[in-house]
């Protein structure tokens, strides 16, 4: 007698499944793409002024949005889109970092080569810091309370006391610094762009504890991290985003993304790696195990939109770029 039984037949337990698929009117090779294919520019945030832009920052807890903006920061709740404020006088700002547990944020000024303390909740300025020259990408390292300025115009990285203002030090580089990234266990990780290096950087003893190549990425620009499974995420401006281990210094894989990368953020919860780049677009990457890694979409933007920040409550990104004259922030959701 043939065998009817999907639960003793094989085949026909595969056929089902098909078909049970086909009813839902998803192919199985469309069912990941189905998935992923769904960030989109959702809403676009008009703010007034001119002029040029950088870094933005997410305050998850207070839900608030940083936008380096000229001479200025623009402050936006998160959730309403609403501008709520400004933190002005950051000449020519390029980062804005948060230490929420200090009430304390901190503006990178390229021009005047400081950083602007200001507070979180009024938005007042605190303090101004000297730097080296130039700085520009900007982090808090949670391990050691220390604020982390990296100079573009004296390859160097001033270190800030977060609670007091005071430097603790000043380390050499020996080469352009570009993004970092502390993994919250007393290292800070920034690349070298015009070296093709990344650098483990001793946050306590404040030293350069390892120089690690990374090839075969070139002009590496911008980093995230992965703290719980040790992987750094590189975007390159030779079009990959490489993955890193960041204990050894090893390149474990690269991924094709777009032209002229200069932002890349992880989700911790969904797993997503978005790399923003200036042609207009997002390569969106999925790590599907620390050891492997799927580019699953690509998502429309606008040209210059280069600049990203995620909110980890929300999975929302924000992009700032400006459309026939008018500055403004990008929205990308699903």
């Amino acid at each position: 007698m043939q065998n009817t039984n999907p639960r003793r037949n094989p085949s026909a337990r595969m056929l089902a499944v098909f078909i049970a698929v086909l009813a839902l009117g998803i192919t199985p090779a469309g069912i990941s793409a189905a998935s992923a294919a769904e960030f989109a520019i959702t809403n676009k945030i008009s703010i007034p002024g001119q002029g040029s832009w950088d870094y933005l920052t997410v305050d998850e807890a207070a839900r608030r949005l940083y936008v380096s903006h000229g001479t200025q920061v623009e402050v936006i709740d998160v959730d309403s889109g609403a501008i709520v404020g400004s933190i002005s006088k950051t000449l020519g700002v390029h980062g804005i970092a948060i230490a929420p547990e200090l009430g304390r944020g901190f503006v990178s000024n390229g021009q005047s080569s400081t950083v602007t303390i200001f507070d979180l909740k009024t938005l007042k300025p605190i303090a101004e810091v000297p730097t080296g020259q130039k700085p520009d990408a900007i982090i808090f390292d949670p391990a050691t309370s220390r604020v982390f300025a990296f100079n573009g115009g004296s390859n160097s990285v001033t270190a800030i006391d977060a609670a007091t203002g005071k430097v603790a030090g000043t380390i050499d580089l020996g080469g352009g610094p570009e993004y970092a990234a502390a993994d919250g266990d007393g290292f800070v990780y920034n690349n070298l762009e015009d070296e093709s290096l990344v650098l483990k950087i001793d946050s306590r003893k404040l030293a350069v504890d390892k120089r690690w190549p990374t090839a075969p990425c070139a002009s590496p620009s911008s980093m995230a991290i992965d703290r719980a499974n040790r992987r750094l995420f590189l975007g390159c401006r030779s079009k990959v985003m490489a993955v890193m281990n960041a204990d050894t210094g090893q390149v474990i894989t690269t991924l094709p993304i777009g032209d002229h990368v200069d932002a890349t953020a992880f989700d911790p919860e969904t797993k997503l790696i978005f790399n923003s780049n200036g042609e207009g677009s997002i390569t969106v990457v999925r790590e599907d195990n620390p050891n492997k890694y799927s580019v699953v979409q690509t998502v429309k933007t606008l040209p210059r939109a280069k600049t990203m920040a995620l909110d980890p409550r929300t999975h929302r990104l924000f992009l700032s770029t400006a459309e026939a004259g008018q500055f403004e922030v990008l929205v990308v959701g699903k």
